[in-house]
């Protein structure tokens, strides 16, 4: 099964910090690399990272706070100036096309190909080997989660095939679309010699209240990245999450839990814990044991 890479291009809130960035994610799968959000600073995390912008091929927008959007600007003008070829593919909510037309504005002639797509909850990206889904938050502008999901794989088994003394020809692609094949008047159904590889599926949720679709839209995930803006158990955290429609560590955990995913990453720190960001993770851990904070320019592959 092919992986999922995901680096941490920034993973700090707001006001960003000398060791975070501003958010921005990038997935990369296949041939497609898959930026959500784009944080002020992105095409400098990008060179810091060793890793060209120019592999892009789609923007996944969450919402358009600036922390998640105001490096829109800097990345599109170097791509530009670089020859950037594709057509980018942009995807996010309800007004992306206003916010969109605005930094055409900016850009002057430093302009790229893109097409934007402003998307509905639901698969909003589909082909044979991965989709892609989104779903409604709560932000109080329109906003997205993400997931991005490697489908589930036929694949041949070659001791089986070896066993039934089966040739390799062109003829065994047919058993991989599900279908049987005759060989010398012999029947061979495909579920004698195929197996099927789990796929893989990874859920960013960003700024957000906790709801009912963060937690189906993070269902099964082999990876959960989620925002912890805040700390439940201090003072004023738990308010402070409800009065500016973030969520908790303590949040992110429940929705990890709750959803069955795997592993939960937690991001999208904020400046109060970028220093120290252990008690976070703590109180996360004591609901979902499998958690860890995310650090600018960390890689992980599932």
């Amino acid at each position: 099964m092919e992986d999922i890479k995901v680096t941490f291009l920034g993973t700090g809130s707001a006001v960003p910090s000398p060791t975070r960035n501003h958010t921005a994610i990038l997935a990369q799968l296949l041939n497609e690399s898959i930026l959500i959000d784009c944080g002020e600073g992105t095409q400098i995390q990008f060179r810091k990272a060793a890793i060209s912008p120019h592999k892009l091929t789609k923007l996944l927008i969450t919402h358009w706070h600036g922390d998640h959007i105001l490096g829109i600007p800097g990345l599109f003008q170097t791509l530009a100036l670089s020859d950037y070829s594709k057509t980018l593919e942009i995807y996010g909510p309800k007004g992306s096309k206003d916010f969109m037309n605005s930094i055409n504005i900016l850009l002057g002639h430093h302009k790229i190909a893109y097409k934007l797509h402003e998307v509905n909850p639901g698969k909003i990206f589909e082909n044979e080997n991965y989709f892609i889904e989104a779903s409604a938050m709560s932000h109080g502008t329109p906003s997205l989660a993400y997931s991005i999901v490697l489908k589930d794989k036929l694949r041949l088994d070659k001791n089986k095939l070896k066993k039934l003394k089966i040739p390799n020809s062109p003829i065994m692609r047919e058993l991989l679309k599900g279908k049987n094949i005759k060989i010398e008047n012999k029947t061979i159904k495909s579920k004698q010699v195929t197996y099927k590889e789990k796929g893989k599926k990874l859920t960013i949720i960003l700024d957000t209240l906790f709801n009912k679709n963060a937690i189906s839209i993070a269902k099964d995930s082999d990876l959960l990245i989620a925002e912890s803006s805040f700390l439940e158990s201090s003072e004023k955290g738990a308010k402070l999450a409800n009065d500016y429609k973030h969520l908790t560590a303590k949040q992110s955990a429940t929705i990890a839990k709750q959803s069955k995913s795997k592993k939960l990453i937690l991001t999208h720190i904020s400046e109060r814990h970028s220093n120290d960001s252990q008690p976070l993770k703590e109180e996360a851990k004591k609901v979902f044991k499998n958690t860890e904070i995310a650090h600018d320019l960390e890689v992980i592959t599932i």
